[in-house]
């Protein structure tokens, strides 16, 4: 599937994915598929692949680590060493790989979208921007900066990214997990990219 899914083949992906998640995770993977398409209207990409990527992102999510790990094996994505360490992240590259070899889904855009959606990089295409987006703004979600983020999510694409990646980065500090070597270089592409790098101050000289 190279072409944009069409309404029979994202009922069918849909059947598909309710059938393999709990209630919970399939709840979540509509919400991240129309907030998806919400975004892609908004920015200007196509709307019909941004929600069969939002569909499927975490259609791996709930299979056992040693499924994931299968999955990554056999499929065709590099895998850093600080991603093989955190494990919570591997669903990403599993979805992606399950996409490509299961659901023969070939568009680059769309697998990449998936496979990207939990560390990042820098210099992601739109439609990976509107995906990692999606996930953090979805309906159901409900910490407490989700309506600031839902905000500028429409508002400014880039800046939201950049406030994305440090709610993230932060979180896995916290946790004290390893940080992807892709999530520090999408951080600070995106801080160059809306200006809002410090600009570093000139020592200042001592009175004589």
């Amino acid at each position: 599937m190279s072409k944009p899914a069409d309404s029979d083949e994202l009922r069918a992906m849909a059947a598909l994915i309710k059938a393999k998640l709990s209630k919970k995770r399939y709840v979540h993977s509509v919400n991240v598929a129309e907030a998806a398409k919400a975004l892609a209207l908004k920015w200007g990409a196509d709307p019909e692949r941004a929600y069969l990527a939002g569909l499927l992102h975490d259609c791996c999510k709930e299979l056992p680590y040693e499924e994931q790990k299968e999955l990554m094996l056999g499929g065709p994505f590099p895998v850093s060493d600080a991603e093989w360490r955190a494990k919570p992240v591997w669903h990403g590259i599993a979805a992606a790989s399950f996409m490509h070899a299961e659901l023969g889904i070939s568009d680059s855009e769309v697998l990449s979208a998936a496979r990207w959606h939990t560390v990042a990089h820098a210099n992601m295409t739109l439609l990976e921007e509107i995906v990692y987006m999606a996930d953090l703004i979805s309906a159901e979600r409900s910490y407490r900066d989700v309506e600031h983020f839902r905000k500028l999510a429409f508002a400014d694409l880039k800046k939201a990214m950049l406030e994305a990646l440090q709610f993230s980065i932060d979180s896995v500090v916290r946790k004290g997990t390893p940080l992807p070597l892709c999530t520090a270089e999408a951080y600070n592409y995106y801080l160059m990219r809306t200006g809002t790098e410090q600009k570093p101050k000139s020592a200042e000289r001592k009175k004589s």
